[in-house]
């Protein structure tokens, strides 16, 4: 029997849950929600005291949920991996800036192993404010669903998919329509999603969107590392609704209101007397850095081959200053007064589905401005831009599509692959056209673009394996740790920060450990034991704004006016004082810097031995290809040769006169791969792991996370190396 269109056109409920509305306490739900697309089942489960002690909330609560569903077998497609999205307790204050994040745990199909993605937008606070910490999907779908949890009327549904919108812009605005009611319900709306990009490629993610009362329209936010949107394509969700209206500032049920807001006090003076003498977060946002990199010699150009190039004056920040809308109060939470969303209204797409039309670009951001823009040697402002619309979009990671196409770009002008492979396409540095190409290749699941946008570890194997390419030189320039594209900074004058890409759990994301400029512009950290203790410092505290629902922005990017007068300004101890009276106020607990750092050792080492658990066993994980060390090319040595010949004499004892450039690369890349042991050695040790890169048992007693399956898993990694 034929149906009636308005009835194809209605969803199907496929799975209905009710529950019970009650408020936050302390800053948390106690609960968490477990959702199984296998069988359309919807649960509840309660957080307990032990959960809080020993995970402290977000990537911690994630972690731990995944940990529990998976087995050292599973695959990140297997229906047994679980997709977990967790806020944390101070996750939804509005009396202090950045306090709107999200944390995305999953089985990644980049790196095979556990990641973390963190996103803003208005999900997080709204999953909390409708009753839960977290939300743990496993199992897939058979048809494309929509998960919808009410937090209005404490309702949650799966419900087939009747959306015709491929895309993230197109299905945020659309969904946001749909479940508000009317447009004063659309501020309650925040919607998960992906693109269509996110069935074909690794490097997929999820766009987290809010709504913009004065553009009238949905923005997006993106967790994008490591491939989660694939995942969530593979499981079939079209999109993550969560409704929750009755918005206020006391909705955290904190403590004592009066430290939250001292904190707050305090911060929100220095942003509004200081920030448009800073780093301009307020009117340009993380690109305020663009040019500062190229100064230095840090920004990516080619494939990560230079640090600076003669045209970055093009995609600098006065390019993005004048593009941004200004005087609008541009914060992706309620309350956050850094206000560093920016984007581009009305711009004009000229490729792909959307031609012809003006859209909405949020961003870009240093990192997209970096990787679109230098590192593909495309200085383009207006390719940087519909790169950046397409990446957020389709549900591209732009930094994974960056170096991606980067690597293809050079392996391309080194002759191992040619237009036969690409299709035709020429694959310089500079074709801006062609990445367009590429990323709209992705979308339609089509062509060459369908390679690369599985990562640069696969483009290694397969260039080898298909073309013949020389696996030595495509492993010393592919830009990944991990599996994971390494975030837009040209590392091979700083050692810490090598150390901080190479030794991330996860893969080299720069939200663990950005030490470059204390270690190679300010050169505070001379010795190894100074890099040992930065690389154990820095990821531990990084790793707490994870825990919390927290921006990690507003911390260092507006500092107070004497704090280039304390003793060690790069920790912008005042803020971490903000940060411990914010802890107790919200948690009622006494609370001292020393106490979130153990929250975070606790889970940071958790992690690392999930990870050992997953397969990752060994000191042979934590190494970075050799480009982000050192010259690769001869062009590249010749490119600094000044400071390559220096550093061989000062720091090598080898007169470099007469030599080629051949032989003194070699003995630059003796030396600095020795370095490199050297700092992993210091490193491991003062992080309390052996020198196979596994904690020690002493390590895991003292921080109390010796529970039995823990301890399991690290006996059993000593045995295999």
């Amino acid at each position: 029997m034929t149906m009636p269109a308005a009835d194809l056109a209605k969803p199907t409920l496929l799975g209905e849950y009710s529950y019970e509305l009650r408020p936050v306490e302390r800053g948390y739900a106690s609960r968490t929600l477990y959702i199984n697309l296998n069988d359309n089942s919807i649960r509840e489960k309660p957080v307990t005291q032990q959960m809080k002690d020993i995970f402290t909330g977000g990537r911690g609560f994630a972690l731990k949920l995944l940990w529990d569903a998976v087995t050292p077998e599973t695959k990140w497609n297997d229906p047994q991996n679980e997709l977990v999205i967790a806020n944390g307790p101070i996750c939804g204050i509005t009396a202090y800036p950045g306090s709107g994040k999200a944390t995305v745990v999953t089985l990644s199909p980049l790196t095979e192993n556990v990641i973390d993605s963190n996103v803003g937008g208005y999900f997080a606070p709204f999953l909390k404010f409708s009753g839960f910490d977290a939300l743990e999907i496993q199992g897939k779908a058979a048809e494309d669903v929509i998960i919808f949890i009410d937090g209005d009327t404490g309702k949650v549904t799966i419900e087939s998919s009747t959306l015709e919108a491929l895309d993230a812009h197109e299905i945020s605005n659309q969904l946001t329509a749909k479940y508000a009611g009317d447009d004063k319900g659309r501020r309650g709306i925040a919607v998960l999603s992906s693109g269509q990009a996110a069935e074909h490629i690794r490097i997929a993610l999820i766009s987290s969107s809010w709504y913009d009362v004065r553009r009238k329209e949905a923005r997006l936010k993106q967790a994008g590392r490591g491939g989660p949107g694939r995942v969530f394509s593979d499981k079939k969700i079209k999109a993550i609704v969560v409704r929750f209206s009755d918005m206020g500032g006391d909705k955290n049920g904190v403590a004592d209101m009066a430290l939250v807001r001292k904190a707050g006090s305090r911060i929100n003076k220095e942003i509004a007397d200081l920030d448009d003498k800073q780093n301009q977060m307020r009117k340009v946002g993380t690109a305020n850095i663009v040019e500062v990199m190229d100064h230095f010699d840090l920004l990516p150009t080619n494939n990560f081959r230079y640090g600076s190039h003669p045209d970055t004056h093009k995609i600098d920040s006065k390019v993005w200053k004048e593009a941004f809308t200004q005087g609008l109060p541009d914060g992706c939470w309620l309350g956050c007064t850094m206000s560093c969303s920016h984007g581009v209204d009305h711009f004009p797409i000229q490729t792909g589905p959307y031609a012809g039309q003006c859209v909405l670009v949020d961003g870009p951001e240093y990192e997209n401005a970096a990787g679109l823009g230098s590192n593909i040697g495309n200085f383009d402002a207006q390719k940087v831009l519909e790169l950046n619309f397409y990446c957020d979009t389709y549900g591209v990671d732009s930094i994974s599509f960056a170096n991606c196409v980067a690597f293809a770009m050079e392996c391309y002008e080194e002759g191992y692959i040619t237009k036969e492979h690409t299709g035709g396409m020429e694959l310089n540095f500079g074709n801006g056209a062609a990445a367009l190409e590429l990323i709209h290749q992705m979308a339609r699941g089509e062509g060459f673009g369908v390679i690369v946008g599985q990562g640069v570890r696969y483009m290694k194997e397969f260039f080898v394996r298909e073309y013949g390419a020389d696996p030595k030189f495509l492993h010393d320039i592919g830009m990944e740790i991990k599996g994971m594209e390494i975030s837009e900074y040209l590392t091979k004058e700083s050692l810490a920060q090598q150390g901080g890409f190479g030794l991330a759990t996860k893969g080299p994301q720069h939200d663990e450990a950005w030490l470059i400029f204390m270690d190679q512009v300010q050169n505070l950290l001379p010795t190894f034991k100074d890099k040992a203790e930065a690389l154990h410092y820095f990821p531990m505290w990084r790793t707490w704004f994870s825990l919390h629902g927290l921006c990690k922005l507003p911390w260092n990017d507006i500092s107070p006016e004497n704090n280039k007068q304390t003793k060690e300004p790069a920790k912008v101890q005042e803020h971490v004082e903000n940060y411990s009276w914010i802890h107790e106020g919200v948690t009622g607990k006494p609370t001292v810097p020393q106490d979130l750092l153990n929250q975070s050792e606790r889970v940071y080492n958790f992690q690392k031995v999930f990870s050992i658990r997953m397969g990752r066993v060994g000191r042979k994980h934590d190494y970075p290809p050799y480009r982000a060390m050192g010259p690769v090319t001869a062009v590249e040595y010749e490119s600094r040769q000044e400071r390559y010949d220096e550093q061989l004499q000062r720091l090598v004892a080898i007169d470099p006169a007469g030599m080629t450039t051949q032989e003194k690369m070699v003995h630059l890349r003796k030396y600095r791969e020795n370095q490199y042991e050297q700092l992993v050695d210091a490193v491991y040790q003062r992080r309390g792991w052996d020198a196979n890169s596994i904690p020690t048992l002493e390590k895991l007693h003292d921080l109390g996370i010796d529970l039995p399956e823990v301890v399991e898993v690290v006996e059993q990694a000593k045995k295999k190396v």
